[in-house]
């Protein structure tokens, strides 16, 4: 199980970086997610479908990324926590490079947790628990 699901973050890392260099087909990344999901951050608790409100969502988001200088998203680390058979809480460290003109790139370091769903398919994000990212960035003089 161990190596699937990070096989699967690896994949998803590989996709995220074609996406900050430059559009791609975004329904790409939504396979990586359950057609139904939750996401908790310090503004609320949301639940979500894997539909076209998603996909433009995620166009959105890459497009803000790239905007704001974000070159590479680098998974430092990944450390699983099996809640049962079928259910895995993935916490992936993620280091995050920021191209500024005036001064050398800068490298943010965060945590995302994310539920996964495993076993006869393909593991699936169905949910993820993130802190405040524009509280982050802004301590960091990005966005």
């Amino acid at each position: 199980m161990d190596a699937a699901i990070k096989a699967f973050f690896e994949r998803y890392e590989a996709f995220m970086n074609r996406a900050l260099a430059g559009p791609v087909d975004v329904r790409d990344c939504a396979a990586f997610f359950a057609s139904d999901f939750i996401a908790a951050t310090p503004a609320g608790i949301m639940g979500g479908k894997n539909d076209d409100s998603l996909v433009a969502a995620m166009e959105q988001g890459y497009r803000h990324y790239r905007d704001i200088g974000t070159k590479e998203m680098e998974i430092a680390d990944i450390r699983l926590m099996p809640i049962d058979e079928r259910h895995v809480l993935a916490n992936v460290d993620w280091k995050a490079v920021y191209r500024r003109t005036d001064a050398p790139d800068l490298t943010i370091d965060f945590v995302v947790h994310y539920l996964v769903r495993h076993g006869q398919e393909q593991p699936k994000i169905f949910g993820w628990i993130a802190g405040d990212e524009d509280a982050l960035l802004r301590k960091h003089g990005i966005g």
